[in-house]
């Protein structure tokens, strides 16, 4: 039974950062990013690439955000220790906006809990996985909820969502840390 480990904070406090040292200090040797942001920009672009230069090149990485167990199946991870899934935010958008076509300032509200519920079971699956194999996992995750209600629709949904899938993730693991300016803070 893997172990998980719940990394959460705000933008740029250093969540990814903390994860990584925890990886090091635990002496995790045969290492899995899993990375869930698609690069579209020059900026995104720059941010993997800082996140590749400061963990190294003895990592497998994998990106996907959706289908993760089958991957995982797929990729024959019996090899490794741990799995580094950055992040779970990501995870989230993209599967609310990629393969798409909603309008979510006219959504019904039950198209909303369906899109949800895809979501979730996602994220519940992997979850499961992760307590039947014999590999730790530590999670990275945005904290949206302690700013402003957003003004716009797609901006609630999103923050709700992640919302729910931090509470799922959360309650399945073994620690949990939130990461202040740059300040770690074990919270379980």
């Amino acid at each position: 039974m893997g172990k998980i480990v719940f990394f959460t904070g705000g933008a740029r406090s250093g969540k990814s950062k903390f994860a990584e040292e925890y990886i090091k200090e635990k002496k995790y040797r045969n290492k899995i990013y899993f990375a869930t942001a698609i690069p579209f920009d020059d900026e995104m672009k720059d941010r993997v690439k800082k996140h590749i230069d400061r963990r190294g090149k003895d990592w497998k990485t994998i990106e996907a955000y959706k289908n993760i167990v089958a991957i995982l199946e797929k990729e024959k991870i019996e090899n490794h220790d741990v799995i580094l899934f950055d992040c779970i935010t990501n995870m989230v958008s993209n599967l609310m906006i990629m393969d798409r076509n909603v309008d979510w300032d006219n959504i019904s509200q039950e198209e909303v809990n369906k899109i949800e519920k895809e979501i979730i079971n996602e994220m519940q699956n992997f979850l499961e996985y992760l307590k039947s194999e014999n590999i730790d996992c530590i999670f990275v995750t945005n904290e949206l909820g302690m700013g402003l209600v957003p003004s716009y629709a797609l901006g609630r949904y999103f923050r709700d969502i992640c919302g729910n899938v931090n509470q799922m993730a959360a309650s399945f693991a073994d620690e949990a840390y939130l990461i202040v300016s740059g300040i770690k803070i074990k919270i379980k």
